[in-house]
């Protein structure tokens, strides 16, 4: 019988929806059959998540993955979080929380003790008060691994999409891209692709500028200087590569089939086509870290917080693609 991987679930910012989905996910009877699922966060938190959706399975704090038993969640407990803490509220308590579940889950994830790890959403700005200045889980965990360049890519059942850059300013993202960090972003989403079943992958490369630029009409030349090189280099190698192609044309492209996936140059380029084609089953993998990482497409949803009300589809699709990256253990 061939053993099942150990996926750990780290819980997100506990006054937001990452214990409910987590709860959701740790449920699911599918991905409770095919891996051992264990939540990294605090066992009151999620105990408070189970009450207020009704659920009535029995949440077990657990002090090593070992002691994970079927038919119940386990959790890791770090116990971090204070029992009254309010749902839906920045809390520094909690941002500082969510870096020490994601900091657990790395360790465990380097060691081999659980063989990938699928995040709950958390807060960049209680992360910050917390004590903890990094933009996003994408840099965090690239820090946390010693890895010194990784990529966001960004799944869903219609369109696959890897960012050149992510979280910067516009006009920084601009200045940072170059015909270098393309060439190794499309790499990095091709091997990707290819791992993930795809024999010849065919990727779409966004241009930065409207049009892509109409032949220098608008914008500098962005195009020509920093993006064709890469895409030349790549073609001249073998593989199926388009572009600077315009981002909306790309985009409508991949939509009926013609990519398997789009290299965007922005954060905003590639979300949010991807938010309008799948945010209920899309996943956020990032790609080039020495460990398996899935994440949920959105984020902590204090709006709707403590309400029982919270969509858990992303988070079972983010240990759903853990499971089938990971492999037996």
């Amino acid at each position: 019988m061939t053993a099942r991987p150990t996926i750990a679930l780290t819980m997100g910012d506990g006054a937001g929806i990452g214990p409910e989905v987590c709860l959701a996910a740790a449920l699911h009877p599918e991905l409770q059959a095919a891996a051992r699922l264990v939540v990294i966060g605090d066992a009151r938190r999620m105990r408070q998540a189970a009450e207020l959706l009704g659920r009535q399975e029995e949440i077990a704090a657990v002090s090593k993955v070992d002691d994970h038993e079927p038919g119940r969640v386990n959790v890791l407990d770090l116990d971090l979080l204070p029992e009254d803490l309010a749902w839906g509220r920045l809390s520094a308590v909690a941002g500082d929380a969510a870096f020490h579940y994601v900091r657990v889950a790395c360790e465990l994830a380097v060691a081999g003790t659980v063989q990938a790890i699928a995040t709950a959403p958390l807060n960049k700005e209680a992360l910050h008060l917390g004590g903890h200045l990094y933009p996003g889980h994408t840099e965090l965990l690239a820090s946390l691994t010693g890895t010194e360049e990784v990529s966001m890519l960004l799944s869903t059942p219609k369109v696959k999409v890897i960012h050149v850059t992510t979280h910067l300013g516009l006009l920084d993202a601009i200045a940072r891209i170059e015909p270098g960090l393309v060439e190794r972003t499309a790499r990095r989403g091709y091997s990707a692709m290819r791992a993930s079943g795809i024999a010849h992958p065919r990727i779409g490369v966004c241009a930065i500028n409207p049009h892509a630029g109409e032949h220098g009409l608008f914008g500098y030349n962005e195009e020509a200087i920093k993006i064709a090189p890469a895409v030349e280099l790549l073609r001249a190698e073998g593989m199926d590569i388009v572009g600077p192609l315009p981002a909306d044309t790309a985009f409508f492209l991949a939509g009926r089939g013609d990519y398997d996936l789009i290299v965007a140059m922005y954060h905003d380029q590639g979300h949010g086509p991807v938010k309008v084609l799948g945010i209920e089953a899309g996943t956020n993998i990032t790609v080039g870290l020495p460990v398996i990482r899935t994440s949920v497409d959105h984020g902590t949803a204090f709006d709707i917080a403590g309400r029982g009300i919270a969509d858990g589809r992303s988070m079972i699709e983010a240990v759903r693609q853990a499971i089938e990256m990971s492999g037996p253990a």
